[in-house]
C-alpha cells in the first residue's frame, strides 16, 4: 500500500466515526456573517472521502453541497453513502485543484484530510473558490487516548511493532501549529480554534475495521507488521462486548482575508 493512496482503505471508510453535531451548529453560527438561512449557504468539502461529514452536513443544513473527493473508490463509496440527499453534488478534484467555480461558496471545509494537501497551493485555491468573507475549516477528529487505557495500550504495542513509524494525522502525535499553516500564504486571516468531547460505542467488528481503514500505518509497517498489529489488537479487546471511544474533535478556522 502506498501511503496518501486511499484505493484500497475505501471499503473500509464507513467504519470510521463521525463529527460532533454540537460543533458543527457553532462552528456553523461563527461563519454565517450575513446571517443567512442556514439552507442557504453554499458549501464546499474538500477531500469528502466517503462522505462520513458530507452527509452529516446535508442532514443538520439543508444547504447546497458540493463533495470534491480525488480519489475515485472513497468518492464512488460517497456517492453510495448520500446517494439520498439531492442537495449532494459530487466533484472530481483536490485541495490544489478542487475545479469549483470562483466566489461559489461561504464555507470551504476539509474533515480529517487538510493535513494530506500542499498548504502553499490548497489555501491560495479555497480563497479563489471562496466569496468575499467567506470561511475556511480544517476539522479532525482524533481519539482521546489517555495514558494507561487500552487505547494507550495499542498505540504504545504499534510503535513497538513499527519504531520508526511516523503518523500523517492531527493526533496527539504529529499535532502541526495549524493556527500559522492556515494564515501562512496570506489568503486568510482572523484564525480561531474549537475544540469539544465526543464519544461513540462500537462493537468489535467495527472497531476493528475502522483499523483497516488506517492508511499510513499500513504503508510504512508493510504486509508482515501490519498482520502482527490486527492480531495485537484482536487479541486486546477479544473479551470485550462493547468499545467506548472517547474523541476530541478539533476545529481550526480562518477567514478569507
Amino acid at each position: 500500500m502506498r501511503q496518501g493512496d486511499f484505493t484500497e482503505v475505501a471499503k473500509h471508510y464507513h467504519n470510521r466515526p463521525a463529527y460532533s453535531p454540537f460543533l458543527l451548529e457553532k462552528l456553523a453560527a461563527c461563519i454565517n456573517d450575513n446571517k443567512k438561512d442556514l439552507k442557504d449557504l453554499n458549501i464546499i468539502e474538500v477531500g469528502a472521502g466517503t462522505g462520513k461529514l458530507t452527509k452529516m452536513l446535508a442532514q443538520m443544513f439543508t444547504c447546497q453541497i458540493n463533495a470534491v473527493e480525488p480519489n475515485d473508490n472513497m468518492r464512488e463509496e460517497g456517492k453510495k453513502f448520500t446517494q439520498e440527499f439531492s442537495n449532494i453534488s459530487w466533484h472530481k478534484g483536490s485541495g490544489e485543484q478542487t475545479h469549483m467555480q470562483d466566489q461559489s461558496a461561504d464555507w470551504v471545509i476539509m474533515a480529517s484530510s487538510f493535513h494530506w494537501t500542499d498548504p502553499n497551493k490548497s489555501l491560495p485555491e479555497f480563497a479563489r473558490v471562496l466569496n468575499g468573507g467567506g470561511y475556511f475549516t480544517a476539522i479532525w477528529n482524533p481519539r482521546h487516548i489517555v495514558e494507561g487505557s487500552l487505547f494507550y495500550e495499542i498505540e504504545k504495542e504499534i510503535k513497538h511493532i513499527v519504531p520508526e513509524l511516523a503518523r500523517v494525522s492531527s493526533g496527539s502525535q504529529n499535532v502541526k501549529k495549524w493556527e500559522e499553516i492556515l494564515v501562512s500564504t496570506g489568503d486568510f486571516t482572523d484564525c480561531f480554534f474549537m475544540e469539544c468531547d465526543y464519544k461513540e460505542i462500537w462493537d468489535k467488528e467495527r472497531y476493528l475495521g475502522a483499523w483497516h481503514s488506517v492508511n499510513d500505518i499500513q504503508a510504512q509497517a508493510g504486509e508482515k507488521r501490519w498482520k502482527e498489529i490486527l492480531e495485537m489488537i484482536e487479541a486486546k479487546i477479544s473479551k470485550m462486548q462493547n468499545i467506548e471511544i472517547p474523541y476530541k474533535i478539533r476545529a481550526w478556522t480562518v477567514k478569507k482575508a
